[in-house]
């Protein structure tokens, strides 16, 4: 199909600072689409139909002029985490076009003097402000998309419970437009809250107090930085589960009898791609899930609550595996297989000696690698300091061909 779809990105400045492509697309299209803001960017003598988005979005209007020339108005590069890439998942190359004008976070790299490749970039439209958890390293430089207004003050909230509150903070309010507005501050002194325009932006450079929660991207975090009921896969044998994991962008696991999610968190802090579902039938361990998903920077691990294998039903096919409660019960390790991709892995860590027997068992019939570990650690004994060996986990490896 020919082209008839123009998505032009336009900045604050409105039609003065749009290209000549973008201006003839405009004058060209029978209708337009975009929000009430970016409509209210163009001239009167522009004479096509304007539409403003529906409440839901949703891009479904605009499918149904397919065929006519349609123009859809964006803020500023449409294929940063814009309207652009929606259209892109929906409709063949050759059916619209992309006029980017630049982006908000160009416009504040500039500001800043920041090289933008060095920053790292959060948005917080339709995302709970704990997904910026996971950027808070000392000296990291962060933007935020703001959702609203009320976006700065929580974001200085998180950083003072992290314990970055002398982290430096710009909003950037209406970036390239003649009411733009900065407003500089630091996170532990944050008093703006009722005063920031809807749409901003946050700059953040992140400095640790001494008592910061530091929570470094490598497998193994320190077990008490997660709240559970013993129910926890231990430090040193999490980072041998997930490097033999060995996560990949843009995988999907599956965390079967999750406990308090662990290892699905730890997947998904790998890379920002990177998703995991926990499945859990425990209702308190499905509340120690949702905390920690939060407190470690990955609010968006799906829970399923429910006893696998039936749970498993009608979930999206993994790429990986991890079996940590449950060995035992019926067809588990047959079903959890069958559902796995080609080329994924499957790893089950087993305690006791009868899940032991259903590794050794299953692998007997099928494939894979079993890993005996053994980890101790120095405690006191009277005067003096003895080793005291945790229980071994028999650990399984197989790879789908």
């Amino acid at each position: 199909m020919a082209t008839w779809l123009t998505v032009v990105g336009i900045g604050e400045d409105g039609w003065h600072g749009l290209g000549r492509n973008a201006r003839e697309a405009l004058l060209a299209a029978d209708t337009i689409f975009g929000g009430t803001r970016h409509l209210d960017l163009l001239p009167e003598h522009i004479g096509a139909e304007r539409r403003a988005w529906p409440t839901p979005f949703s891009i479904a209007p605009v499918l149904e002029y397919r065929g006519k020339q349609v123009c859809v108005l964006a803020s500023g590069d449409p294929m940063m985490f814009g309207v652009g890439t929606t259209f892109a998942r929906e409709l063949e190359a050759g059916e619209f076009d992309v006029l980017p004008a630049p982006s908000s976070l160009s416009v504040a790299a500039a500001r800043l003097h920041w090289s933008l490749q060095d920053v790292a970039v959060v948005s917080l439209v339709g995302r709970p402000v704990a997904a910026l958890g996971i950027h808070l390293h000392p000296g990291t430089r962060v933007f935020v998309l703001s959702s609203d207004g009320s976006s700065p003050f929580d974001v200085a909230q998180l950083l003072n419970r992290r314990g970055f509150g002398p982290s430096r903070l710009s909003v950037f309010e209406h970036l390239g437009g003649e009411r733009e507005r900065r407003i500089d501050g630091i996170a532990n002194a944050w008093n703006h809250q009722a005063e920031i325009a809807a749409l901003n932006l946050v700059a953040i450079e992140c400095i640790a107090e001494n008592k910061a929660l530091r929570l470094p991207l490598t497998p193994g975090l320190p077990d008490d930085a997660y709240q559970h009921d013993g129910q926890l896969t231990k430090r040193d044998v999490r980072a041998i589960t997930l490097a033999r994991l060995a996560p990949e962008p843009g995988e999907l696991l599956w965390d079967v009898g999750a406990g308090c999610g662990s290892i699905g968190i730890e997947w998904m802090r790998s890379h920002a791609s990177c998703r995991a579902i926990a499945i859990e039938a425990d209702s308190g361990r499905q509340r120690f899930i949702e905390l920690n998903r939060d407190a470690l920077g990955v609010p968006g691990l799906q829970l399923v609550e429910g006893e696998a294998p039936a749970a498993l039903n009608g979930l999206a096919p993994p790429d990986a595996i991890f079996i940590g409660g449950g060995v035992t019960a019926p067809n588990m390790l047959d079903t959890c297989w069958a559902h796995l991709n080609k080329g994924g892995r499957m790893i089950v860590n087993a305690v006791t000696i009868q899940s032991e027997a259903m590794l050794v068992a299953w692998r007997a019939a099928n494939v894979g690698e079993l890993t005996r570990i053994g980890v101790a650690h120095a405690q006191p004994l009277g005067a003096f300091d003895t080793w005291r060996q945790a229980l071994p986990i028999t650990l399984l490896h197989a790879v789908k061909s």
